[in-house]
């Protein structure tokens, strides 16, 4: 994927990329791929919920760690079919930076290239063996009430949102409500008080749970019911 303007990134200790813009990295310094499986994989309930056509959604792509940990799980799962997956980006990286980043977890990398590859050719909409990857790249308040899918589990994972509160606002946060099926979940590591509101208000039962490493909480939550 190139973009008119590189998206700048610092690198902390050589391996994990911090975002200049906002000032925060793209994943934990501790493990990033342990802190997606603790926050975003069995906060939604995942592998256990995998079945054929499983739509997950997520808002901030960034390097893809996400996306490759699911798909990891979902081989192993050995559900039928490509997993679905669609995310929302403003600031996508190039495939030299998602590449560099991915080089901290071996296990993620090793099944990166047919991503790459296709995000490198400028590809935003990446089908192969097991993967169905729908990467919309802008404002998730403009993309998202123009995406007509529901996602089966969100996963929100904006940068912080003191430093990002744009993508954790309450109107999109509706949006994300709007764009989702029957007993969804979704999850965040992040347990701020008005994003667990926002996301009571939209209509999803919220739990604070246990966070990954330093962080002490952050939240599930499911919409048991739709209108």
């Amino acid at each position: 994927m190139t973009t008119d303007q590189r998206t700048e990134l610092e690198w902390r200790d050589g391996i994990t990329p911090v975002s200049v813009q906002f000032d925060d990295p793209y994943f934990s310094i501790e493990n990033g791929l342990a802190e997606t499986r603790h926050v975003f994989m069995a906060g939604n309930g995942l592998p256990d919920r995998f079945v054929p056509g499983f739509q997950i959604a997520e808002l901030g792509f960034g390097t893809g760690l996400n996306m490759l940990t699911a798909l990891l799980d979902w081989r192993v799962s050995d559900t039928f079919g490509p997993l679905r997956f669609t995310s929302f980006e403003a600031y996508p990286l190039e495939a030299d930076q998602i590449e560099t980043a991915l080089a901290a977890f071996p296990e993620a990398q090793a099944i990166a290239g047919p991503f790459l590859d296709q995000w490198r050719s400028g590809k935003t909409y990446i089908e192969t063996d097991d993967l169905i990857a729908d990467i919309r790249i802008g404002d998730a308040r403009e993309m998202l009430p123009l995406w007509h899918g529901l996602a089966d589990a969100w996963f929100l994972d904006g940068f912080s949102p003191v430093k990002n509160p744009e993508l954790w606002e309450e109107s999109l946060i509706q949006q994300v409500a709007k764009h989702t099926a029957p007993n969804c979940t979704c999850a965040t590591y992040t347990a701020a008080g008005f994003v667990r509101r926002a996301l009571s208000e939209a209509g999803f039962t919220v739990t604070r749970q246990t966070g990954f490493g330093r962080k002490r909480h952050m939240t599930t939550a499911v919409m048991e019911t739709k209108a």
